[in-house]
């Protein structure tokens, strides 16, 4: 065997002794951050079959000594209103999804279609809004909220979480930008208004959009605990945060009880996930390549 010969079969040894490693440390690492969001569900679960003075007495990973202990979850559910918060949540999110797409989707219609001075400076200002922690607006945030009398006000808090989504019209934009400019211009000549256009042409053909923007959305205002507890004081309107909340104080935390309410509450958004997920990551990805 030549020299060239051991040479070249040597680099390709060394080669695949390379890819063995990074392929190896790739699922280490896969390994690794599945672990790490694994590991609060796992403690979660176990939790919250435990007992009050079990809980107290263990670990967080110790398994508890009756799997079939469900007072914690029937405690949760009836001392909690776990159903009138399950139903106040889902009315938010169903209100709010809808404003949020169509603003969206309206806005970013609007700042890809159609040219006109102060385009680009609307598109900076709303980049620029990104980089703006929500929690410096706060306070400005509230004084209109009371100004306005929304305070403990359901319908306040709604169009509260109805704003600007900017990352949705971010979406939206990266889903204009991949639609022709001529379906646009054969359905004006053929006579139809650019609400039709809109509505009738453009919209169907973001549905993976709308998806993604409704499961982020959705995800993020139903597990929203913040405003809810800042503008949602009183206990006629309770969401789902909210309520877990109440089985928390100052000289006392039933955790055990918590963990069960947590559980309760992750089903929904986990059922809605797993169901849209698919359309989730087509619509960031596809979103993502201009074709």
């Amino acid at each position: 065997m030549s020299n060239t010969t051991m040479a070249v079969t040597s680099t390709n040894t060394g080669a695949r002794v390379k890819r063995g490693i990074f392929k190896t440390l790739e699922y280490l690492a896969l390994l690794l951050a599945c672990f790490i969001a694994l590991l609060p569900i796992i403690s979660s679960f176990m939790t919250s079959f435990k007992t009050g003075e079990e809980y107290g007495t263990t670990n967080a990973m110790t398994p508890p000594a009756n799997w079939f202990n469900f007072d914690n979850y029937v405690q949760v559910w009836t001392e909690g209103n776990m159903l009138e918060a399950f139903l106040t949540s889902a009315s938010v999110v169903i209100v709010v999804v809808a404003v949020s797409v169509m603003m969206g989707s309206m806005l970013a219609y609007v700042l890809n279609r159609f040219r006109f001075p102060g385009n680009g400076l609307i598109r900076n200002l709303f980049m620029i809004a990104t980089l703006i922690p929500g929690i410096a607006m706060q306070v400005t945030n509230y004084q209109i909220m009371r100004d306005l009398g929304f305070l403990n006000s359901i319908v306040g808090y709604m169009i509260l979480m109805s704003g600007t989504d900017v990352i949705s019209i971010y979406i939206f934009l990266q889903y204009f930008e991949n639609l022709d400019g001529a379906l646009d211009e054969s359905a004006v000549l053929e006579g139809c208004t650019y609400f039709g256009v809109f509505f009738k042409i453009l919209l169907p053909l973001t549905k993976p959009a709308i998806i993604t923007v409704a499961v982020l959305k959705g995800v993020g205002v139903y597990n929203e605990y913040y405003n809810a507890n800042l503008y949602l004081q009183s206990n006629t309107w309770k969401t789902i945060s909210t309520a877990l909340y109440s089985f928390s104080g100052p000289f006392k935390s039933s955790y055990n009880i918590i963990c069960a309410g947590v559980l309760l509450t992750l089903i929904p958004s986990l059922l809605v996930f797993l169901i849209f997920q698919k359309h989730v990551y087509a619509g960031l990805a596809s979103g993502s390549v201009k074709g």
